[in-house]
């Protein structure tokens, strides 16, 4: 014997009937949130913003050329 059951209700109404916890607010809030960081991770992509990054880098590779260069005695055109 088989017997079948429909039962016409939304997903939130399910959900309530089992008695499981609405996880929407969270998704939502997670959702933002990658959004966002997405968002700055885009940002962080243009070329100017790269440039800016990559300025103070330069400056200390050229600092610790100059101190090899003062360790080994040779002198760098500038």
């Amino acid at each position: 014997m088989i017997i079948t059951i429909n039962v016409d209700c939304t997903p939130e109404e399910a959900r309530a009937f089992l008695g499981l916890p609405d996880l929407k607010p969270m998704q939502d809030k997670i959702t933002q949130q990658m959004q966002e960081q997405m968002a700055a991770g885009l940002r962080a992509m243009s070329p100017e913003e790269m440039l800016k990054s990559w300025m103070p880098a330069m400056k200390s590779f050229e600092q610790m050329q100059d101190v090899f260069q003062q360790m080994t005695g040779a002198k760098r055109d500038k």
